[in-house]
């Protein structure tokens, strides 16, 4: 399996055998540009435009933004509900959580979370061996919050994405505040991160991915 990062909420999952992801499309008003990846799914978050610009994609693609459980291409794709604030999704609605089972591997991806999810929602998704996770605020997970969320799912291998990086429009924290909160702060950045099915390790490692994006928007 490979994942590559394309900044924001947004990632690539591909696994010979299985349908390609993408979550969470944004549009170049971020401040940059997504390189057109190709997709077969497309999950969507949140109902905000910031998440949901699928004209960067190229397909053809299903596009899956509600909550449920749906099996395309040999992965099966579970979606629960949970919000993109701390108030109950008063400020900015809801958010959904997504896992993506490839049948040995079990990537799950927070989206715009903005609160600690409860044991029971932990325990609705299952184990989780990849955790892709917003860590900068600005609305969702705090650092603080962060580490606490990677506590409750106990994951092998955590990727950080929603924080700034350069030419992004929006104000969201370093990725340096989470790093130092998680007691890594050297940790060399990869282009992509790439794994087999098997041997995940029991303890947690924070893995930073560099963001392949078109800049100028």
């Amino acid at each position: 399996m490979e994942i590559i990062w394309y900044g924001q909420t947004c990632f690539r999952l591909n696994e010979r055998g299985y349908a390609s992801l993408v979550t969470d499309p944004y549009p170049p008003e971020v401040g940059f540009s997504l390189p057109r990846p190709r997709a077969d799914v497309v999950t969507v978050s949140m109902n905000d435009p910031v998440c949901r610009d699928v004209s960067g994609v190229r397909g053809p693609f299903r596009v899956l933004d509600s909550p449920g459980e749906y099996e395309i291409g040999g992965v099966f794709i579970t979606g629960i509900p949970t919000f993109a604030d701390n108030k109950r999704g008063a400020v900015r609605g809801q958010n959904i959580i997504y896992t993506f089972d490839y049948g040995g591997a079990v990537v799950c991806h927070l989206g715009y979370l903005g609160h600690v999810p409860t044991q029971s929602q932990v325990e609705d998704l299952g184990t989780v061996n990849i955790l892709l996770i917003p860590v900068g605020g600005g609305g969702s997970l705090t650092p603080d919050q962060a580490s606490e969320v990677i506590s409750l799912f106990e994951p092998s291998v955590v990727i950080p994405m929603y924080y700034k990086i350069p030419e992004l429009q929006l104000k969201l924290g370093t990725l340096g505040r989470f790093l130092k909160e998680m007691g890594t702060e050297e940790v060399e950045s990869q282009e992509s991160f790439k794994t087999t099915q098997t041997g995940f390790s029991e303890e947690t490692e924070v893995v930073v991915l560099q963001p392949k994006i078109r800049n100028g928007g």
